[in-house]
């Protein structure tokens, strides 16, 4: 069943880590991605779904990644049907013990403050992430970006759509804006394979922001994690951030990221596995229906 209101409304997406091909091509493949989520999972036809894209690729590299050196662009799934709902039967369980595991060391480390597992993470596989935290001048643009983008949207319902780094971006861009420009909101903030759990990451924005919680401007806040992600190995979100003013805290939502290279090899951490995923296709009827639900078959 689809809900909502009426109102204008956007998805407004922000990519992660890692250079990106160039801003158009990437906001097509993002687009591509959501639409054949719908199709798959919910039989949407064709049409129009009101979208935009933050690029911030442009703020740490020169110049964008071109065809030939990108192994991983979208390209749709060879299946057929619904994309495959997370079963916990289907997780290896390497991938349980690495959660637990790591949990106990992200207790130690927060209680600590002293993150030497994290920092490892950070600078081996996160490697903008690491300058994100320690170059000022790039964390004010990249968030400023954001920032300026949602404020002027502000006259309508926005779903965020944020993957990887850009949930850490768009979380520390949401706290700026519920001080700065209190007024404006946001309805849905959707979280992709986020590392906001890493103990790093949460001393970082407890100095900054103060407690880890739901942003004061957010609505709803729906945090979609593949288990196999080596960025979501911290678990889930609701553990580390506490509900905001009104009572809104993170639903944690397991799911299958079934992206591949085109080699055939699985990228669980994917964007775009994530933006077809069953859940998010649902997050997006619910949230767009004068847009996507005429659209239905």
């Amino acid at each position: 069943m689809i809900s909502g209101t009426n109102e204008p409304c956007i998805i407004l997406g922000i990519h992660g880590l890692e250079n990106k091909p160039p801003l158009d091509e990437k906001t097509r493949w993002w687009k591509a991605a959501i639409a054949e989520g719908l199709t798959r999972n919910c039989g949407w036809s064709d049409g129009e779904i009101p979208f935009e894209f933050i690029y911030w690729a442009d703020l740490r590299y020169e110049k964008p990644v071109v065809a030939e050196e990108n192994d991983e662009p979208y390209h749709p799934d060879d299946g057929s049907g619904p994309f495959p709902r997370h079963d916990p039967a289907d997780i290896a369980p390497v991938s349980t013990l690495m959660g637990y595991v790591y949990e106990g060391l992200d207790r130690l480390q927060t209680k600590t403050g002293v993150t030497p597992v994290d920092d490892i993470i950070l600078k081996t596989r996160f490697d903008d992430l690491w300058h994100y935290h320690s170059e000022t001048e790039f964390a004010r643009n990249v968030r400023g970006r954001l920032c300026e983008r949602i404020k002027a949207l502000s006259g309508r319902r926005i779903l965020l759509a944020a993957h990887s780094m850009g949930s850490i971006i768009a979380y520390d861009a949401l706290r700026s804006l519920e001080r700065d420009a209190p007024s404006v909101k946001v309805a849905h903030f959707v979280t992709l394979g986020s590392p906001l759990g890493l103990a790093e990451v949460k001393l970082k924005i407890a100095a900054e922001h103060g407690a880890c919680r739901t942003p004061n401007n957010v609505a709803h806040w729906t945090n979609l994690t593949d288990k196999r992600d080596v960025a979501t190995v911290t678990g889930a979100l609701g553990e580390d951030y506490v509900p905001n003013d009104h009572g809104v805290h993170v639903t944690d939502i397991a799911v299958m990221n079934e992206y591949r290279r085109l080699s055939g090899e699985p990228n669980h951490h994917k964007s775009y596995g994530y933006l077809r995923t069953p859940e998010f296709s649902e997050i997006t009827l619910n949230f767009v229906p004068s847009a996507v639900a005429d659209l239905l078959v």
